[in-house]
């Protein structure tokens, strides 16, 4: 009889619960997206925490048909979005409270994780890394972090040493993409269209040392679009191609200080994008691999908060 660890997340954008087994092996990966009215550009955070009170019981009744509740052995939920002092949001009071609740009645020990952890867990699933530092880059649609990483038995304690200095990635995406009329979040779609378009030619980049600043070509692709200068799939590929060099720009810088790391990991909603997937490499950087979380945990999710709350369990066991 198999045992599962169950783990719950209720981010900015995504209700989801992941459950894995005793050998790692994901067993569910449950998503709901929330809903965004369109022509806006994102939710208020009682808007989401409303969605997420009603998503979590659907979700459950899936998992309740998908495998027996009793067998679960352990119960995580997200608490905080990073793992440092003072991080908050509301959103994640309802991952906390359910998940609390959940482990309460079913008499079981449950643990509790920041979101950024459980994407770095799930960004290493089936990567084989052992090294105990590592640079991760986090980009999503409220995140864009470099972080310096290291692990800490099931937890990871991470220093930011670069990243935005106003708004992320996803935020540009996303702005971009409502612009030019696509739904929120606007990442997906602006992809696909990227396939077909052509570079336009001298692309704002602005990043100086570790930071990268992207207000500035957002106002750019913003009067583009107004102006009516570019096809569509011109200034999405363009946005993309925007976000890959400042990235690489900055990470190249941030390798020089930190020689002895040669294994960067980008998790987060962006790192699903094929153009950056395909595209983001570091030139004269031949001894440094990058990682793309696998596609299907690159988006909020709760795996990565249930393969955490599997460790826990060992960590536990262990003492």
């Amino acid at each position: 009889m198999n045992k599962y660890y169950l783990g719950i997340d209720t981010s900015a954008y995504t209700t989801s619960i992941g459950v894995v087994d005793r050998d790692f092996n994901i067993i569910l990966n449950l998503k709901k997206i929330l809903k965004v009215k369109k022509d806006t550009r994102g939710l208020r955070q009682q808007e989401a925490v409303f969605q997420h009170i009603n998503n979590i019981p659907m979700l459950m009744d899936i998992v309740k048909d998908k495998i027996n509740i009793k067998d679960i052995i352990s119960v995580g939920y997200t608490d905080k979005p990073r793992n440092v002092e003072g991080s908050y949001m509301p959103v994640f009071n309802v991952s906390k409270s359910y998940g609390s609740f959940l482990s309460s009645v079913l008499g079981l020990k449950s643990f509790c994780f920041s979101h950024q952890e459980g994407h770095i867990e799930a960004g290493l699933y089936n990567k084989y890394i052992e090294e105990k530092k590592i640079i991760v880059v986090h980009i999503s649609g409220g995140t864009t972090e470099i972080l310096l990483t290291e692990r800490n038995r099931e937890r990871y304690i991470t220093s930011i040493i670069g990243g935005t200095k106003d708004i992320s990635a996803g935020k540009l995406i996303d702005r971009v993409g409502v612009a030019m009329g696509l739904e929120f979040p606007s990442g997906e779609t602006l992809d696909l269209i990227s396939a077909k378009g052509n570079l336009i030619s001298q692309i704002p980049i602005s990043f100086s040392n570790n930071w990268i600043n992207f207000s500035g070509p957002e106002t750019f692709f913003l009067r583009a679009i107004s102006e009516k200068r570019y096809k569509d799939g011109d200034i999405a590929k363009s946005v993309l191609k925007c976000i890959e060099k400042s990235l690489e720009g900055v990470l190249i810088n941030i390798l020089k200080q930190h020689k002895d790391i040669n294994k960067i990991i980008i998790v987060g909603g962006v790192a699903s994008n094929n153009y950056l997937r395909e595209n983001l490499k570091l030139k004269n950087n031949s001894n440094t691999n990058i990682y793309f979380s696998n596609l299907n945990l690159s988006t909020d999710n709760g795996v990565g908060i249930a393969l955490l709350t599997k460790k826990a369990m060992e960590v536990n066991e262990w003492n």
